[in-house]
């Protein structure tokens, strides 16, 4: 072990008494619920309006147009004559693709106090969408009456060029400096030179052009009473260098959008119900993820979540892709490929690296250029780096693409040497975290609130911290490795890798097992005491599969009583326990993705009936949404009769492994395991919960095959049927 590099993970433990400093945390001066907003995204751009389509960004909420993690747009609100229009109707469309809102004027009045226009004599729609880095706006008024004088249509608009940490509450003691220009009769520019020596310009063009044009205000005089139907085009573009890049006209900039999410939307599996409403939630699901999915420099990537994680996350990509991976093993590859380019190949204390961890988080903002946070490109999870192994090898099951394995198999082996080694620092056999210096993440484990890990009477554990689940994933990724060297024909280094899987699985038994809990420990501090805290962390290790089948059965029973189930789902800590709050990020919460993870490790120890519990919990909580869209979380309150979950209040919506989690759940609740090698899906106890009582799944693809398969519950069974079939695939069934 480096000893320069273990005592810098040692230097900054606070006393035991005290609370870690809690950095980055976003700041929660109004509650998102307070205010419906709408999300559109494409690629690294993505926007937040309020349901007029305005952008009311600024220090009062998160609104605007962001570009690479910095608001290019912070205003942009309309009036038409001289008044806030009346709100209609505002949609995001089934596919995410665009926003449409439709408006009417309010009554409007002259001097003398008459009416001089009734309300609803004008209809205003608003067509919004992304293309590349480019916003688009299409308004178009109708008159339904004759007016008699032209309406005034006004549009303001600011660009603050706000860091999205500013956005989140940090402060800065210094920002660079803004320039705003009328560059000719329809269009603005903004100019921001930040400290990082990099120019961010946001080009606003406008066709027809306004009647007057300021650097901050558009005004147009619309006589409708010439023509009764008006168009206006609004484009404004988002660069950073020091070209001068220009938005595409708005057709081919929509048809080059649309193109790309139909070919996204090409070949994929398709799955119908006899519940139009589960039918909604996994269309929204699958246009959720088509939206976060990213193409990078290193491959298409499922960006967390908006507003607050539109970037690349390795945990949160890893396990979005684990869930999806039945349904769309090419999530995988492009998550595999692109953290392998990214993965740390030194000791760096402020990126909390070692060479072989897997990446955290990566930014593209000025103050991550600048250092004033670490997360240019951060590795602090202790997670990331075993689940990368294990998809890795979950993977070459699915798809039996062995190309990939071997171009990431250095990458590989530097993953597992950075468990054995740097990532078990005392050489206990667990893999532990300390932060290396006080700017990193004080918790580094999927709940990294810095009191997410604390003893039964409510101390907060002082590291090196080793957690349950993380000593799970390690034990899955090394006899996943080990199915991978065989594969590549290393047969000493997969008996090696078996080996220190078994020896990790019974170390865990002894060292993390509460038996009066009935449940493994959440971790196991600096002093290798155990947090006796009855957590959701325990179910990840049925997910990864070091419980004993005995102790599984015990968990299941414990995730399912009162305590944990809350009627929409398991909370991150149990009612009763210290540090419980229903309303916390982390400690009493329903996370949809650890939900999921959940289901998939009780359908691995054939508690399937807990399966559609949980399904059913996180099913009907999605249905309460307007989108049909599960959040990143929700409160963890006790289900009420006739009233839908409690929203969190700072909750992305939508985040990818929420979105993933609908297809987790349907896997573990049918049992499908595909096997590429043998041609093969199985179905171990398939079933379905209450709300389904028939399942089609089409164009399912392993292996030269495809398989159209229905499920349909009959009394107390599910029978399988194969629909249709080409290639040599074989359906099993393990009643």
């Amino acid at each position: 072990m480096n000893e320069r590099f273990l005592e810098q993970r040692l230097q900054i433990d606070p006393p035991p008494d005290s609370a870690p400093q809690e950095h980055y945390h976003i700041e929660a001066t109004e509650s998102l619920v307070e205010r419906t907003l709408r999300s559109l995204k494409h690629n690294d751009l993505f926007a937040i309006f309020d349901l007029q389509g305005n952008f009311n960004g600024g220090p009062d909420g998160p609104d605007g147009l962001f570009y690479k993690d910095t608001r290019f747009l912070s205003e942009m609100r309309l009036t038409l004559g001289g008044a806030e229009p009346l709100q209609l109707g505002s949609v995001v469309l089934d596919d995410n693709g665009a926003m449409a809102v439709d408006l009417t004027n309010a009554d409007l009045h002259g001097p003398s106090g008459r009416a001089w226009l009734q309300r609803e004599t004008v209809h205003l729609s608003r067509f919004k969408f992304l293309s590349d880095n480019s916003s688009y706006e299409r308004l178009r008024l109708h008159s339904y009456s004759v007016i008699g004088r032209p309406v005034s249509l006004v549009l303001t608009f600011d660009a603050d060029f706000a860091d999205l940490f500013e956005v989140r509450g940090e402060k800065r003691a210094k920002r660079g400096a803004r320039t705003v220009e009328v560059t000719s009769n329809c269009s603005v520019e903004y100019r921001y030179s930040g400290l990082d020596g990099i120019v961010r310009r946001t080009q606003i063009h406008f066709n027809p052009p306004p009647r007057s044009l300021s650097e901050n205000r558009a005004e147009w005089s619309v006589d409708l009473d010439e023509a009764s139907q008006q168009t206006i085009l609004i484009s404004a573009c988002c660069s950073i260098d020091d070209s001068k890049a220009q938005a595409l006209p708005v057709v081919p900039a929509f048809r080059a959008m649309r193109s790309g999410r139909a070919r996204a939307q090409r070949d994929r599996v398709q799955i119908s119900s006899s519940n139009p409403q589960f039918d909604a939630v996994i269309a929204r699901a699958w246009s959720d993820m088509d939206m976060l999915v990213t193409a990078t420099p290193y491959g298409s990537y499922p960006y967390a979540g908006v507003p607050w994680y539109s970037t690349i996350f390795g945990r949160d990509g890893i396990i979005t892709a684990i869930q999806m991976l039945w349904a769309a093993p090419y999530l995988a590859k492009g998550v595999l490929t692109t953290l392998a380019t990214l993965q740390a190949t030194e000791i760096d204390a402020v990126a909390d690296s070692a060479p072989g961890k897997i990446l955290h988080e990566m930014r593209g903002g000025e103050m991550a250029g600048l250092g004033e946070v670490p997360f240019k490109r951060y590795y602090g999870s202790v997670d990331s780096t075993p689940l990368f192994v294990m998809l890795a090898a979950e993977y070459a099951q699915r798809t039996g693409d062995l190309d990939t394995i071997r171009s990431i198999w250095p990458n590989i082996r530097a993953a597992l040497r950075w468990m054995d080694e740097f990532g078990d620092m005392d050489g206990d056999g667990f893999i532990e975290y300390a932060r290396m210096t006080d700017q990193g993440l004080s918790n580094q484990g999927w709940k990294d609130s810095s009191d997410s890990v604390f003893h039964s009477d409510g101390r907060l554990a002082q590291g090196p911290i080793a957690l349950c689940e993380v000593q799970a994933y390690a034990f899955a990724a090394k006899l996943g490795a080990g199915k991978l060297s065989r594969l590549l024909g290393d047969i000493d280094l997969a008996e090696e890798l078996e080996r220190q899987a078994e020896q990790l699985r019974q170390r865990f038994e002894e060292a993390f097992w509460i038996e009066e809990l009935a449940t493994y420990a959440l971790a196991l501090d600096g002093q290798k005491r155990p947090c006796k805290v009855l957590s959701s962390n325990a179910g990840h290790c049925l997910f990864a599969g070091i419980a004993s089948p005995e102790r599984a059965v015990r968990i299941a029973e414990q995730l399912l009583g009162s305590s944990f189930f809350s009627g929409w789902g398991v909370r991150t800590i149990a009612s009763g326990q210290a540090r419980y709050n229903p309303m916390s990020y982390h400690n009493g919460s329903i996370w949809p993705h650890d939900n999921g993870l959940i289901g998939l490790g009780l359908a691995r120890y054939g508690c399937k009936s807990g399966v559609g519990t949980i399904f059913e919990g996180i099913f009907e909580a999605a249905t309460y949404d307007e989108l049909r869209r599960l959040p990143e979380l929700f409160c963890g309150f006790t289900r009420r009769r006739r009233c839908g979950p409690t929203s969190y209040p700072v909750a992305c919506s939508p985040q990818a492994w929420a979105a993933a989690t609908p297809f987790a759940l349907l896997a573990a609740a049918i049992g499908c395991d595909i096997h590429h090698d043998a041609d093969e899906l199985v179905l171990s106890m398939p079933m379905l919960p209450r709300f389904l009582d028939k399942l089609t799944i089409r164009n399912l693809a392993f292996g030269e095959s495809r398989v159209d398969l229905q499920l349909a519950r009959v009394d107390n069974d599910v029978t399988a049927a194969v629909l249709s079939r080409s290639g040599p695939a074989r359906v099993v069934i393990n009643k």
